[in-house]
């Protein structure tokens, strides 16, 4: 019997572009210092997230999305560049070498978009050919920070996928980024001479001098990597059969998560009461924790902008993010009705992030080993965030995106994306990867969460 003919790829590639920012009027600063809040990301990877607008022509964007993303990038420019993963450990981009990779495709399925823009589950092997990857590292072992893909489908939309590496920075950085992206495009501008500084998002802040660190958090933090990081795996013996995957969203309506945070014994933001239906939800299908484990655990980054004495800018391009650490019993999160373990899990992130806010860097030379001492509690974490307006504020002159993927959730077991909602109503939506049986449990105590809270 002959062999099975292979499978069509699902994508196919039609240009790589290299794309610079145009030259700067002023000097560029020729390298950047990584800070302590960076280079604790410096062995993770790419944040990727999935743009997916509707469109009858979509190829008829392309130009001008090439155009405008060299724009942009001559305000981000640090994004066509590159880091050394070692010292001095400086994020740097030189003009006439360094550029950002575009790809641009074609799917082959073009009536597949209306089911992968669906909330219903998407199986995740037709989601990652959507994913741009960064280029190889050097010989040097230097990696390039960002890569964008365009993959249109013909008559029905286009996807954006936008992957940017933890190490150049963190998602409000990246988001300011795709916003200026988005703006340049909807606008049409030809140039940034300083007279579109009223219509563009504010320009981002690249003086790493702004974040002290009079205790050298980045020397004890690169001696912790050192120390603690886990050897290499050894190469499987075998191939491992993975488990299929797939990926969903599920959207929390404003009144939800109102009478959530009521239920809560501490102060809880709308943040706290997504993460909490979601740490509840995923233990129940058992996607996290320890089974007979007493306690539960979850992990999430808390932004440190304003947090920090004297404050960043907002605008503040790299990292600025702290880890933050929630604890309960785990009987307080599976006993009783779904909503009394939700309650019961608000009541556990807002206490933590209260006592986060006592002292934001308290311990910050501890982190690392903190976070490697609780991953095999194999805790909930959490990625992305509301406040970002991936839906709001990413208008590339085609209207607000259909759906929006943080696809780099499947890489960390347990975590969920969240963002605002595409209604625009306040709410959130949280997306998640799982295997399809969990997926259903998961989306079974959702629904009843929901329900129960109405």
């Amino acid at each position: 019997m002959a062999p099975p003919s292979p499978q069509p790829p699902l994508v196919r590639v039609l240009d790589r572009i290299r794309v610079s920012p145009p030259p700067a009027d002023s000097e560029q600063e020729p390298a950047l210092p990584l800070t302590f809040f960076d280079v604790a990301w410096l062995f993770t990877g790419p944040v990727e997230r999935l743009f997916f607008f509707r469109h009858p022509e979509p190829a008829s964007t392309l130009p001008l999305l090439r155009s405008s993303l060299s724009l942009a990038l001559r305000r981000f420019y640090p994004l066509a560049g590159t880091i050394r993963p070692h010292a001095p450990f400086l994020c740097s981009y030189t003009h006439g070498t360094d550029a950002l990779t575009m790809v641009v495709a074609e799917s082959n399925s073009p009536d597949d978009f209306d089911s992968l823009v669906a909330r219903s589950p998407s199986d995740l092997d037709g989601i990652r050919p959507l994913v741009p990857q960064l280029p190889p590292p050097g010989e040097d072992g230097a990696f390039a920070l960002a890569a964008v893909q365009a993959t249109v489908f013909p008559g029905r939309g286009l996807c954006l996928g936008v992957s940017v590496h933890h190490a150049a920075c963190d998602d409000a950085s990246t988001m300011h980024f795709v916003r200026t992206w988005a703006a340049t495009c909807r606008l049409g501008l030809e140039n940034d001479d300083g007279s579109e500084d009223a219509v563009l998002s504010p320009r981002p802040v690249l003086d790493r001098s702004v974040v002290a660190d009079p205790d050298d958090l980045r020397g004890k933090t690169l001696a912790g990597m050192a120390r603690l990081a886990p050897p290499p795996s050894p190469p499987p013996q075998q191939q491992e059969e993975k488990t299929p995957m797939v990926m969903a969203s599920f959207l929390l309506g404003r009144e939800q998560i109102d009478r959530i945070k009521e239920g809560a014994a501490a102060k809880a933001s709308s943040f706290v009461a997504a993460s909490a239906l979601a740490w509840v939800c995923l233990l129940k299908c058992g996607s996290v924790g320890v089974a007979g484990a007493r306690r539960s655990h979850m992990l999430f980054s808390a932004e440190c902008r304003s947090r920090l004495t004297p404050p960043l800018p907002a605008e503040y391009f790299g990292n600025c993010l702290r880890p933050c650490f929630v604890e309960a019993a785990t009987a307080d999160l599976l006993s009783g009705e779904t909503e009394d373990g939700v309650a019961a899990a608000a009541s556990a992130i807002g206490s933590a992030i209260q006592e986060m806010e006592q002292g934001v860097l308290e311990g910050a030379e501890g982190w690392l080993g903190r976070v490697l001492s609780v991953l095999p509690e194999r805790p909930m974490s959490v990625g992305g965030s509301p406040r970002h307006g991936v839906y709001e504020t990413t208008d590339f002159g085609w209207g607000r995106p259909a759906r929006v993927e943080m696809v780099s959730v499947e890489k960390t077991p347990g975590t969920v994306a969240l963002a605002d909602s595409p209604e625009g109503d306040g709410g959130i939506e949280l997306g998640v990867v799982l295997p399809p049986d969990a997926m259903d449990a998961f989306a079974s105590c959702f629904a009843h969460a929901v329900g129960a809270n109405v």
